[in-house]
């Protein structure tokens, strides 16, 4: 499939994890990829790399003007960026809360808000913010993180009723625990990690983690053109466990 064909997306957090899966599937369909991070590294051909702290105001613009600039265009913009908290609501200072926020939530702002006068002029307009299903379930030792979860999924509604008129479709992505860099670093910190990567697995009711490529055809599904009346949605990628209820563990075949 090439649906992508003649269309410019930019991704956040896209040199490693979902992100990275993300922007190599958009490529494979045809896009032109700009990978929008910290340290962009080492990229494939048909990926471009762009320094950009979405923490920064003046990175966010100036990365997004020499996306512009490079391709001419911004078709599809994936907000995929973010970084996590641990600990019940006593756990984390003022300033981490602050940090966190302020990268999660605002950083999404930031990106849709010097994407906006491109994507108004593209015929395929669409944002795809990375949420989480912190959003929905009550996770122990979250708080923080969940709270700017909780937040990307009302900015995600409110956005996408905004720029109705602009035809600009925003929908975001509820990953369950997935298989990550990020996930496995929280993993490495654990007492015992193995114990503790089974235990997530178990949580959810599929018994594994998601990966990162599942979670990047979500994202390039709700970002594609062919997905044309789709805006508002928040789509789960959690093997069944916002919804599901089963009666005791689930004996896999």
């Amino acid at each position: 499939m090439s649906e992508f064909e003649g269309l410019v997306a930019a991704v956040t957090g896209g040199a490693s994890g979902i992100g990275r899966a993300t922007a190599d599937l958009l490529a494979a369909r045809g896009a032109k990829v700009a990978v929008l991070d910290l340290n962009p590294g080492d990229l494939p051909e048909g990926l471009t790399g762009f320094r950009c702290d979405v923490g920064s105001d003046k990175e966010v613009r100036s990365a997004i003007d020499a996306v512009a600039e490079r391709f001419g265009r911004l078709d599809v913009l994936v907000n995929n960026a973010g970084i996590g908290a641990q600990g019940d609501v006593t756990a984390n200072s003022d300033d981490e809360w602050h940090r966190v926020l302020d990268i999660n939530v605002v950083g999404m702002v930031r990106l849709a808000r010097a994407a906006l006068p491109h994507l108004k002029n593209s015929p395929s307009a669409a944002i795809v913010n990375t949420c989480s299903i912190a959003a929905w379930a009550g996770l122990p030792n979250r708080a923080l993180y969940s709270a700017s979860k909780g937040a990307v999924l009302s900015l995600t509604l409110a956005m996408a009723t905004d720029h109705l008129a602009d035809r600009i479709r925003v929908n975001c992505v509820c990953p369950g625990t997935a298989d990550t860099p990020w996930v496995g670093r929280l993993l490495d910190a654990a007492g015992d990690p193995e114990a503790e990567r089974a235990a997530l697995a178990a949580r959810q009711p599929m018994g594994r983690l998601v990966t990162a490529d599942e979670v990047a055809n979500a994202v390039v599904y709700l970002a594609s053109p062919l997905s044309a009346s789709t805006t508002g949605t928040a789509l789960a990628v959690d093997g069944g466990m916002y919804g599901l209820r089963p009666r005791g563990p689930v004996h896999h075949q």
